[in-house]
């Protein structure tokens, strides 16, 4: 099942595997190249990072097996389309709040307008 909201840990991790996707559907990446492209501030380690590609892979976003390559460590990640349409579907989520914000913002201008008007002709 597809989450449609991932915590911040969830999304920096989705971000940088986007990122370094490159667009494709198949891809090798290596967990230092990954965790090169996380924020420093996550303090990501191999752990942390192999739990977050866990959930999201059974969130759906992507299959992804370990492999070893040249004695490395590699994830072979394989992008589903809830994967594919990440940023998109993201980028759907910000406007989504930011025109409910819009909505509210003027809701409370109209409410201070009337307020006005009602004072000036009661008041």
């Amino acid at each position: 099942m597809i989450s449609d909201r991932l915590n911040r840990r969830e999304n920096e991790v989705m971000n940088a595997v986007f990122e370094l996707s490159g667009g494709k559907e198949r891809f090798l990446v290596a967990p230092c190249e990954l965790t090169a492209v996380l924020p420093a501030k996550g303090k990501y380690d191999e752990a942390v990072l192999e739990r977050t590609l866990n959930s999201l892979a059974l969130d759906g976003y992507f299959e992804f097996v370990e492999s070893e390559r040249r004695g490395e460590k590699t994830y072979v990640i394989l992008m589903h389309e809830a994967g594919l349409s990440y940023r998109r579907r993201d980028y759907q989520r910000k406007r989504g709040v930011f025109f409910r914000f819009a909505v509210a913002a003027l809701g409370a201008v109209i409410t201070f307008v009337v307020g006005i008007l009602l004072r000036m002709i009661f008041g």
